[in-house]
């Protein structure tokens, strides 16, 4: 029993730094770009690199994990996230950052894939359950907390410090799984398909270039159709070469089943229902409100302190109702919160902002405990890495998709705003603002509309921001009605994780 817990905790520790990773840079952007330089277009990179490789790389890691041994790969991903998360505190500029942050991605998929087909060999049934709860319910945790941590680490010791926490905490879970992980492997598995992963990491990559450039490069511009293009080949190709393979990495057939299909669509749900606002409240609040980072950390914990109790309380309530229903339920009410969050423009402190963002918070709790259990019954015990692969690969991916198209979608509507409110001003200069707003510059749009004043810019951002959440709040109630309709069946109940008696 010893040995079992201590795998878990070392898979929760790599779980948790993980999603430090991602929600700490963004709160501390505008010191990164006061440090380091760069555009608007590379400042996006610094979130997106990292879920680009993160989410590419993930379903490819899952299938090396199964054939190659899942303690191997685990260690290997941990290696590569600490060494990468130490560079931080050397990097010279934005673009050997924005390199690093692809490398932890990179890791990060090695070690999320290798310790969660490692945990399924090392529990069984409800067990089992219960452990990628836990998991979850860790993960979603560091995901919340990341710019308060962020906050606080930057006011002490400045951004580059926050490096040395993830590699602190990659470290110890690397230490731990050093001693108490054992190795396995499917001896049933084809190992790694390269022109599955191959084709697969290119398309998300053209993609989510393409998005991101595209309000540089014009939405109807023929380098931002030929990546769209591109993309589209790519990704029936890999189509293809999973429809042939023996063994693929995606096992196509699965999608045949209702409740698969449920449990994926459950899966992207948090990136556009929560996940994009841990990134864009830090922009708005730190960039164009002029909040501090610490102050700004402690706005973001009424998102976040739900994460604390309700994934567990969801697990726990599942003895009386359907895993389905509260996960349809939960989304529902993040949905109504995102529509309320809607209505509080720039400025908005306090309660008028912390209730809005306890509602969301809420909401998405009650489906973040119950989505890992969910997944890993999907497949036969033996098919964990994959099942593992395919699930976090639909999460993060969906995170770095969700991330960069709200990110487009935000600047598109902030530059109509400013065409309407600056009609004689050249197209490239409203352009540039809009991507200069978009990522918290509002001084440097001042710069570049020097006819424009603060106070119109902040209603330009605020009409645009509220029009974003409203979109996302309707593509919530959309997936709430997938989910109530593919999870209407009653799982395999799942009990709440209670921590170990001492």
């Amino acid at each position: 029993m010893p040995q079992r817990l201590a795998i878990l905790l070392s898979a929760c520790l790599a779980a948790l730094s993980m999603p430090l990773c991602f929600t700490g840079p963004a709160l501390a952007l505008r010191a990164i770009h006061q440090d380091l330089g760069g555009g608007p277009a590379a400042l996006n990179w610094v979130t997106n690199a990292f879920m680009l490789a993160f989410g590419a790389c993930l379903m490819a890691m899952g299938a090396l994990a199964d054939a190659h041994g899942r303690r191997r790969v685990f260690l290997c991903g941990l290696v590569v996230f600490v060494l990468a998360s130490l560079a931080w505190t050397v990097a010279p500029g934005i673009a050997s950052f924005n390199v690093l942050r692809g490398l932890q991605g990179l890791g990060a998929a090695a070690a999320l894939a290798g310790g969660g087909a490692a945990l399924a060999q090392a529990f069984d049934g409800p067990a089992r359950t219960r452990a990628f709860s836990l998991l979850g319910t860790t993960f979603g945790v560091g995901l919340a907390f990341g710019p308060f941590l962020a906050g606080q680490l930057m006011e002490q010791a400045g951004w580059r410090s926050f490096g040395l926490l993830l590699a602190l905490v990659g470290g110890l879970a690397a230490g731990l799984a050093c001693w108490c992980m054992p190795e396995s492997r499917d001896p049933q598995a084809a190992g790694l398909d390269l022109r599955g992963a191959a084709t697969f990491t290119g398309a998300l990559g053209l993609f989510t270039l393409a998005v991101l450039q595209a309000p540089a490069w014009g939405s109807a511009g023929g380098a931002t159709l030929a990546c769209f293009a591109a993309s589209a080949l790519l990704l029936y190709g890999f189509v293809r070469t999973q429809q042939q393979a023996a063994r693929p990495m995606l096992d196509l057939s699965l999608f045949r089943y209702p409740r698969f299909v449920g449990v994926q669509c459950l899966a992207a749900a948090p990136a556009y229902a929560y996940v994009v606002l841990l990134v864009l409240l830090p922009l708005r609040l730190v960039g164009i409100e002029g909040v501090s980072a610490a102050d700004a950390g402690r706005a973001l914990m009424a998102l976040s302190a739900p994460m604390l109790l309700l994934p567990l309380l969801a697990a726990y309530l599942t003895r009386w109702f359907s895993a389905g229903g509260l996960c349809g339920s939960g989304l529902l009410v993040c949905a109504a919160g995102l529509l309320w969050l809607g209505y509080c423009p720039p400025g908005t402190t306090g309660l008028a902002l912390a209730l809005p963002l306890l509602l969301i918070g809420s909401g998405i709790s009650l489906p973040w405990g119950l989505m890992d259990g969910l997944a890993v019954s999907v497949v036969p015990r033996e098919r964990a890495g994959m099942a593992t692969g395919i699930f976090g690969t639909v999460r993060v991916t969906g995170e770095g998709l969700a991330l960069a198209l709200v990110g487009a979608v935000l600047t598109i509507l902030i530059a109509h705003g400013l065409a309407l409110a600056a009609p004689g001003v050249a197209e490239d200069s409203v352009s540039q603002a809009a991507q200069s707003l978009a990522t918290g510059g509002l001084e440097q749009a001042l710069a570049l509309l020097p006819g424009l004043r603060a106070e119109t810019l902040l209603q330009v951002y605020g009409t645009a921001f509220q029009h974003l959440l409203f979109g996302l709040a309707a593509v919530t109630l959309l997936t709430a009605a997938v989910v109530f309709t593919f999870l209407r069946e009653t799982p395999t109940p799942c009990v709440p994780a209670v921590p170990a008696k001492t």
